[in-house]
């Protein structure tokens, strides 16, 4: 059944048309006039000119444009360094002086105050990707290049920074429920230098805990990249056809193999359960008759639960669900992408081909690496909720402009939200208390929004909303590459990447904004 619920069209206060807008991955998708509220907020708007993606922003005059211990196995080696604790603002501002920018001028009864900070480390060539955002208690941590950083939830303000001796090659989608994270760091600083050791961090305190070198299982086991996820106190690696089990609290290794039953290891998705995912090879057949296989192991040997192999054609894609178990899958021949929901035991519930779009962040189509990184889906008991839009010439899509749900039961559709305006996107990030809570990104010169959806028929309430000198800054948080977590009654984005700071150019870093 495909219908627009009642009680969301026309769109409430924080879903207001935008003015023009275009999209694109390179650069900024969103276009048109700003619409403020007071001169203060116009004057805010005014001169600022895009000089490269990634959220930064060049500003005419002095400001910045708003768009702008080891245990069992550890190595005896330095350990990174931690910074003293540092102040570095209120949270009100990105910092640098009267002129600088601030998100939260002209702000309104019951708007949320935003905090935001732009990238302050001096990265080589086209900048660092950035991982995260994950929060901890009162802090809200981000890993780039070869540090990790938190800063106070309330306000941004930076509260340690941990110092890494080589850059980071692999960082699960999140800590474990002890707040230690386990994260892939190459032999060097060079950029062909393989990825040789395993770190943990707190991310609490920002202190390092054991190093490890990464296990070898087998001869030339090497790697310059590492897809890695956390279950229970076990961190999985895998690399080129192998996998590798440790435990997140003394790095002892737990398991590890290179092979099983012709089929090679290549990611994992983890959290209350830990997803294996496959690439198996029927003998005698050429590589491109490969299937994808979907496994849940036991975290603490790396025992087979259950399996399941695709048919051939079929590319497992992405992990929406760990809990109850959806993944999408695509195919390249048929041009089409399914769902499949999968029992507690690895029964198929459901699987059925999808009559909508999809960003590739969620479906895998042109994305080899990060099967959980789609932040725009999240599932209950027995539906899935998906940011979707019109399908494209592509089995990805770059705007997702409305919420799919998805009876888990059946693979129908169960309902869909009424479209945004082109240049504003939906993104489910939880249920939570019963209801769905979504982010709605802002229109050019807009303000962007919480919202929650009724599961029964999507009808929508406002949650929070931003500030309107803040809706630049928000702008470009691009879709192609932004990371979001909601944790805690607050929103957090974190800019996919970003480059070395240069005067009056800011590259967006991070954002929060919510109670």
């Amino acid at each position: 059944m495909n219908q627009t619920p009642a009680g969301f069209g026309p769109p409430p206060e924080p879903f207001e048309p935008r003015s023009g807008g275009t999209s694109g991955a390179a650069g900024p998708r969103r276009g048109g006039r700003p619409r403020g509220r007071t001169a203060v907020v116009l004057a805010a708007l005014v001169g600022v000119l895009l000089v490269i993606g990634g959220g930064a922003y060049l500003a005419a005059g002095g400001g910045r444009g708003e768009d702008g211990t080891g245990g069992k196995g550890a190595e005896d080696a330095a350990m990174p360094s931690r910074s003293p604790s540092v102040d570095q603002g209120d949270g009100k501002g990105p910092g640098g002086g009267p002129a600088a920018y601030d998100p939260n001028a002209g702000i309104q009864p019951g708007e949320a105050r935003v905090w935001l900070r732009d990238n302050q480390t001096e990265l080589a060539g086209s900048g660092a990707e950035q991982f995260g955002p994950w929060r901890v208690g009162d802090v809200v941590v981000k890993a780039m290049n070869k540090e990790v950083t938190g800063y106070a939830v309330a306000d941004g303000q930076e509260k340690w920074k941990l110092a890494l001796q080589t850059p980071l090659c692999g960082v699960p989608q999140a800590p474990s429920a002890t707040g230690k994270l386990v994260v892939g760091l190459k032999e060097s600083d060079s950029t062909t230098s393989q990825c040789t050791q395993l770190q943990q961090i707190d991310l609490a305190t920002g202190t390092a805990g054991w190093k490890v070198p990464l296990p070898q299982e087998k001869a030339h086991d090497a790697s310059l990249q590492l897809e890695m996820a956390i279950s229970g106190d076990t961190v999985a690696v895998a690399r080129s056809a192998v996998m590798s089990g440790v435990s997140v609290t003394d790095g002892r290794k737990l398991f590890g193999t290179s092979h099983t039953n012709g089929c090679s290891p290549h990611a994992f998705a983890g959290g209350s359960r830990l997803i294996s995912l496959r690439n198996c090879f029927p003998p005698k057949e050429p590589a491109s008759a490969a299937r994808s296989m979907v496994e849940e192991l036991d975290p603490a040997t790396g025992a087979s639960k259950w399996s399941h192999t695709y048919d051939a054609g079929w590319n497992v894609g992405r992990v929406l669900s760990v809990e109850p178990l959806v993944v999408a899958a695509y195919n390249t021949g048929k041009k089409t992408w399914n769902t499949t929901a999968f029992t507690a035991d690895g029964k198929v519930r459901s699987q059925a081909d999808a009559g909508f779009a999809v960003s590739g962040r969620c479906n895998g189509w042109g994305n080899s690496s990060g099967y959980q990184e789609c932040y725009a889906a999240v599932a209950d008991a027995d539906t899935l909720y998906i940011g979707a839009g019109k399908p494209g010439e592509n089995l990805g899509i770059e705007e997702t402009v409305q919420v799919v749900a998805v009876d888990l039961n059946t693979g129908k559709e169960k309902w869909r939200t009424a479209e945004q305006p082109e240049g504003r996107t939906m993104w489910p990030l939880a249920v939570e208390d019963g209801r769905v809570v979504v982010y709605v990104s802002p229109g050019s010169g807009e303000t962007g929004s919480v919202v929650s959806l009724a599961p029964a028929d999507g009808s929508a309430q406002p949650l929070l909303r931003s500030p309107a000198a803040a809706a630049g800054a928000e702008d470009v948080f691009y879709d192609h590459g932004v990371r979001i977590s909601w944790a805690g009654g607050r929103l957090f984005l974190l800019n996919g990447r970003v480059v070395s700071p240069e005067p009056k150019v800011a590259s967006r870093s991070i954002l929060s904004f919510g109670k």
